[in-house]
């Protein structure tokens, strides 16, 4: 088993001990509210968050946003808090994979630590141990049980026991409420809109967690800010901001970024001294299984949509194309390519796939064909599989600037070279050589 234990810098707070929890929720349903700290057991949420190094990065980084003051990891709850309360983490105790390996593992590291980080089980028991001589875990493990329990309680000695893996923890889960709304006095005054999103992302760092345990989704959520006190009369006791989203959702990425854009359009009447979060919209959520592809065709489109515009935007519209077709029965006006930022036509009708087999790769010229003996050649004598397929088109095509038309009057066939595979070839008409080119190949 892996457990964390998150100290928050202001235990005795309720809003923070109740603001980590709910943010806990967000990675593990395992979490508990114990002794001024919040315990979380992540054995089964490694994989879920892209494994151990990936899930204790994101846990350091946002629980510095959240206040937390001190993180420590181990293999029971009480032996990580016990950790936490000394400031030691042993995150590198940890294997690769996140596995806190079993509790001996750990016994030489906590018997190194004081008494005192067993908590309020050992306050009573800390002035006589100090007259023994006994500071640390390691030392009051060695004393007789018997007279430990007799003359300080045996609450400590389950402390003890719990600490070192010796005996169940027997945890109770913590719960939700049926309404979020939290707040957050800011540090400092903030007289600047955009920055107010910074100083709520604990906030919404929260709400994730609340939706995650909830099973639901948010739609719409509202950030109030209250005006510091020293303000002028007029600018009113503070304000609020709504942001909705067509669907609900548990991340927040999207209202995230609607919140930002409002509030950069947006300039406060006063200095803001407090946040409040609410959800406004709260929807349950089907669960779906997840895919490595797009789930729907919309979804699709708007992915491959969103793709395409950015690189675009980043290379340049004229190096980004996409193949168009054309309705014409040259190989070579088959489709051109255009810039993928240009709307796309009309999707054509279904129709009668074409009989004859199209090569995947044309020459940018038909290449001319040595003929020996009536056959042509291109890496040896070809042999005629299919054909021939007639072409007569192009008599309304002009090319202006070499002022010629691009009539075609040819006969395409399916030929096996030795060497190069199948081909596409064909044999011109109405020009009086009959000369064979190549033009394709298959893949």
């Amino acid at each position: 088993m892996l457990w964390l234990a998150a100290l928050p810098a202001t235990p005795s707070a309720p809003d923070a001990l109740r603001s980590t929890v709910w943010w806990a929720l967000g990675y593990t349903p395992r979490v508990v509210q114990h002794e001024g700290a919040v315990l979380l057991e992540l054995s089964a949420s490694r994989r879920l968050f892209g494994g151990w190094l990936a899930l204790r990065e994101r846990l350091t980084r946002e629980a510095a946003e959240l206040g937390v003051a001190r993180l420590a990891w181990a293999p029971a709850g009480q032996a990580a808090l016990a950790l936490a309360r000394a400031g030691v983490a042993q995150a590198g105790l940890v294997g690769a994979q996140g596995d806190a390996g079993p509790p001996a593992l750990w016994h030489p590291v906590l018997d190194r630590l004081p008494v005192a980080a067993l908590g309020p089980a050992a306050h009573a028991a800390l002035l006589p141990l100090a007259q023994l001589g006994c500071h640390t875990l390691g030392a009051l493990r060695a004393l007789p049980r018997a007279g430990v329990s007799l003359r300080l309680g045996a609450e400590l000695l389950l402390a003890l026991d719990r600490c070192y893996g010796d005996v169940s923890e027997g945890w109770r889960w913590a719960t939700v409420p049926e309404r979020f709304e939290a707040r957050r006095e800011l540090p400092w005054r903030q007289d600047n809109a955009l920055a107010l999103l910074h100083e709520a992302e604990p906030l919404l760092l929260q709400l994730r967690g609340w939706l995650v345990a909830r099973r639901a989704g948010a739609r719409a959520l509202t950030l109030h800010w209250r005006h510091d006190t020293f303000r002028a009369r007029d600018s009113g006791e503070g304000g609020a901001m709504t942001v909705r989203s067509a669907e609900a959702m548990s991340d927040l990425a999207h209202l995230r970024r609607l919140l930002g854009q409002r509030l950069s359009r947006h300039t406060l009447q006063a200095p803001v001294a407090e946040l409040r979060l609410s959800a406004d919209e709260v929807l349950p959520l089907t669960e779906h299984n997840r895919s490595w592809l797009p789930d729907s065709p919309a979804d699709t489109e708007r992915s491959q949509r969103e793709l395409l515009e950015t690189l675009a935007a980043r290379l340049g519209p004229e190096r980004v194309l996409r193949p168009r077709l054309r309705p014409d029965h040259r190989p070579e006006h088959m489709g051109d390519w255009v810039s993928a930022s240009d709307a796309p036509a009309a999707r054509p009708r279904a129709s009668t796939p074409p009989s004859w087999p199209q090569p995947l790769f044309l020459l940018p010229e038909p290449l001319r064909l040595v003929v020996r003996e009536h056959r042509p050649h291109y890496r040896g004598a070809l042999e005629l599989l299919l054909g021939p397929q007639r072409i007569e088109a192009g008599w309304w095509h002009r090319d202006d600037s070499a002022d010629q038309m691009l009539a075609v009057f040819r006969d395409y066939w399916i030929a096996q070279s030795p060497q190069a595979g199948v081909l596409s070839v064909f044999r011109t008409r109405l020009s009086g050589e009959h000369a064979w080119y190549l033009h394709g190949f298959f893949a």
